[in-house]
């Protein structure tokens, strides 16, 4: 009920006329869903999963870059999807709203930030949804609840014009198909005004790449997690079984992987930017609300990264940035001089998550973001590198939950993932997978 009831029913009236009006744009006609995170849209509700926003009925004054492109391509923006609190954890489970559930079982989480967008995706609400992926928040989600999950390169497509394209996070969709995310990127890819960082155009559409003869390929096997942690033997199952159909459509695996992915200081830095996010979420965030930001207006775990966030100061920052680049080049060495192709990994050291596994903790405020290292060690690093990266479904477990496996590619190269994911889409396919609705 009250104001937000009203405007999530008008807009799904204006979607609904939209709908009956002649269709124009590849995607004409055709509903999605917008992650309550970051996307503006001019008029429209935005949260970002704070409470705060929430009770104060914020509206956007402006629609994002990435949003219009979405318009034109002919999507029909249906409504939002939630996220958790400022994207900072992989479930969808913010205080505001109440927790998404995995429509394959409703006990456990549909991974996050993107989870609510991929449980819309998962349950057959809409065949797309936006998503978006600053440490994994796209190919978590993805491989919790059986769908593709492909983080672009950073400068792909534009996070304009109020977000920077070399920071962490890219935007994209959850997708049930490889063709799907093939057409979203080939309708809304390209360069803002101004933006910071631009990928190379590819040499055709990603449509046309996914008909291409798939090719053979050098694809380095890393089934230990860069942190060292424990990976369920489902995700090594899911791996291997991977790879081995790999080998059997022609390509070359091999244990192999960067060993700069292992460095201590991969991590670290990437929880300086992390905090420092987090700082500046809270900072726009009370810019949003036109008043101080207390602590009760936000989750434990964030304000507690966002008070960490203002103790790093601009030297340490610097240097985490420093450090980044460094391994990023020892990183890349490893594709584009050693001559490896491909990367593949478990998405998840661990299947999706009972609900409240990442639950607040005021008396141990930072214990979500522990749990959350351990739970997608797989993910992060390829945010800092800027490389693609894709999460295919290609396994489920004794009990029918989905488990991903992740391809990274050069920088630049989402034409290779989508080829071989393609690939493999038609030699294991999964578009037929459908929850059985099981309760827990």
């Amino acid at each position: 009920g009250g104001a937000g009831a009203d405007q999530a029913r008008a807009q799904f009236d204006q979607a609904m006329a939209a709908a009956r009006a002649p269709a124009s744009g590849p995607f004409g006609g055709v509903p999605t869903l917008l992650k309550d995170l970051w996307a503006a849209q001019r008029g429209r509700p935005l949260t970002n999963g704070n409470r705060a926003l929430l009770a104060a009925g914020h509206t956007s004054a402006s629609t994002t870059w990435l949003v219009e492109h979405m318009e034109r391509a002919g999507l029909i923006t249906l409504g939002r999807t939630a996220s958790p609190e400022w994207g900072s954890l992989p479930t969808t489970e913010p205080l505001a709203l109440g927790p998404t559930r995995n429509p394959y079982d409703l006990g456990r989480s549909p991974g996050g930030s993107s989870g609510g967008s991929a449980a819309a995706v998962a349950a057959g609400m809409v065949p797309l949804a936006h998503g978006s992926d600053g440490g994994g928040s796209i190919r978590v989600p993805a491989a919790c609840c059986g769908l593709v999950g492909l983080k672009p390169s950073q400068g792909r497509i534009t996070v304009g014009p109020d977000r920077d394209e070399a920071g962490l996070s890219v935007e994209m969709a959850l997708t049930r198909t490889v063709r799907d995310a093939a057409a979203f990127l080939d309708a809304v890819a390209g360069r803002g005004v101004g933006d910071a960082l631009s990928a190379p155009a590819p040499a055709s559409s990603y449509a046309e790449v996914i008909r291409a003869a798939p090719g053979r390929w050098r694809i380095g096997l890393m089934e230990s997690a860069p942190n060292g942690v424990a990976v369920d033997p489902e995700c090594l199952r899911a791996v291997r079984d991977a790879a081995r159909l790999l080998e059997a459509l022609g390509h070359h695996v091999e244990y192999a992987a960067p060993a700069a992915l292992t460095e201590a200081d991969l991590g670290q830095s990437f929880g300086v930017l992390w905090a420092t996010n987090m700082a500046l979420h809270a900072r726009r965030t009370a810019q949003l609300l036109g008043r101080e930001l207390r602590p009760d207006d936000v989750e434990d775990v964030n304000w507690a990264l966002a008070q960490r966030g203002q103790r790093i100061n601009a030297i340490d920052y610097a240097s985490a940035l420093a450090r980044i680049s460094a391994l990023r080049r020892a990183i890349h060495h490893w594709w584009e001089v050693d001559g490896w192709d491909l990367l593949l990994t478990p998405t998840m050291a661990e299947p999706a998550a009972p609900i409240g596994t990442f639950a607040n903790d005021a008396e141990s405020p930072l214990a979500p973001m522990a749990r959350a290292a351990r739970y997608v060690p797989f993910t992060s690093a390829f945010n800092l590198t800027q490389q693609p990266a894709i999460s295919l479904p290609l396994h489920a477990s004794d009990d029918g939950l989905p488990i991903g496996v992740q391809l990274v590619a050069a920088y630049g190269r989402e034409d290779l993932l989508l080829r071989v994911g393609a690939q493999l889409e038609q030699a294991s396919p999964w578009a037929s997978r459908h929850p059985a609705g099981r309760h827990t």
